[in-house]
C-alpha cells in the first residue's frame, strides 16, 4: 500500500508538470506605443524669438551710409592742401581753394618747348570762352631748379595771365604717385581736369588745341554742383 501511494503521488506530480504554462522566451515585440514619433511639441522648432535676426542696435550703428562713402571716396589727394604761391601775384593758395570750380592743371617747366606750345593753346582756350568765373586754370613749375622769379619773368614775356606756382618736392612726388612719371615729364604736355566735386580726371598726353580742351572742359563746366 505504501508503494502504491507512492506511485500515485508521483503519477499525479507528473500530470500537474505537463498541464503547467511553458515559460514564454520570445522577445516582446515593441508596441506602437513604444515605437511613437516624437511629438510635435518634443520637435519643436525654435522659436521666431530665438531665431530672431540682430535689431538695429546690436548692428554697428558706424557703418557708413551711401553719402559717407561717397564723401570717402572723393576725399581729396594731400596734394589739394598744399600751400601754393601765385607767382603773379604773390598769393598764396591751395587747389582746395578752388572747389566747387573746373581747375585745368598743367605740370611745365620754363625750358619745355612743348609746354610753351601748350600754354599758348590754353591762351587761345581763355579768348574763345571769354571770362568764366567757373574755371581756374593753374601752371604747375615741376623742375626744382627754377624758382618763382623766373616763372614770372617767363609768364609776363609770353602773356599767360592765368594762375603759375612753382610746386614743393612732396606735391611733385605725390603726383607722379598717383598718376604716373608722365605727369612729371613736361615735354609730353601732362594736363588734369579737377572737377567742382574734386574729382581727378586725366588728359590724353601730347599738345592739345584750345578746340579740344574746350571739349573736354564743357561737360564739366556745366555740370551744377
Amino acid at each position: 500500500m505504501k508503494h502504491k501511494g507512492l506511485l500515485v503521488l508521483m503519477i499525479l506530480i507528473f500530470v500537474l508538470a505537463a498541464c503547467a504554462p511553458a515559460a514564454d522566451t520570445r522577445v516582446e515585440k515593441p508596441t506602437e506605443a513604444m515605437m511613437e514619433k516624437p511629438t510635435e511639441a518634443m520637435m519643436e522648432k525654435p522659436t521666431e524669438a530665438a531665431m530672431e535676426k540682430p535689431t538695429d542696435a546690436m548692428m554697428d550703428k558706424s557703418k557708413a551710409t551711401p553719402e559717407a562713402m561717397e564723401d570717402k571716396m572723393m576725399d581729396a589727394p594731400a596734394w589739394f592742401s598744399a600751400s601754393l604761391t601765385n607767382v603773379r601775384s604773390d598769393e598764396t593758395f591751395t587747389i582746395a581753394d578752388f572747389k566747387g570750380k573746373v581747375v585745368l592743371v598743367e605740370t611745365m617747366a620754363i625750358w619745355c618747348s612743348n609746354c610753351k606750345k601748350q600754354q599758348n593753346e590754353v591762351k587761345a582756350l581763355h579768348e574763345a570762352l571769354g571770362v568764366n568765373k567757373d574755371l581756374v586754370s593753374i601752371g604747375l613749375d615741376i623742375d626744382p631748379n627754377e624758382n618763382a622769379a623766373d616763372l614770372k619773368a617767363y609768364t609776363d614775356s609770353n602773356g599767360f595771365d592765368w594762375v603759375y606756382a612753382v610746386a614743393p618736392a612732396d606735391v611733385i612726388n605725390e603726383i607722379s604717385s598717383l598718376y604716373g612719371n608722365q605727369f612729371i615729364n613736361p615735354p609730353s604736355t601732362p594736363m588734369l581736369i579737377i572737377d567742382r566735386k574734386g574729382e581727378v580726371h586725366t588728359l590724353p598726353f601730347g599738345i592739345k588745341s584750345a578746340d579740344e580742351l574746350k571739349a573736354f572742359l564743357e561737360p564739366f563746366l556745366t555740370e551744377g554742383m
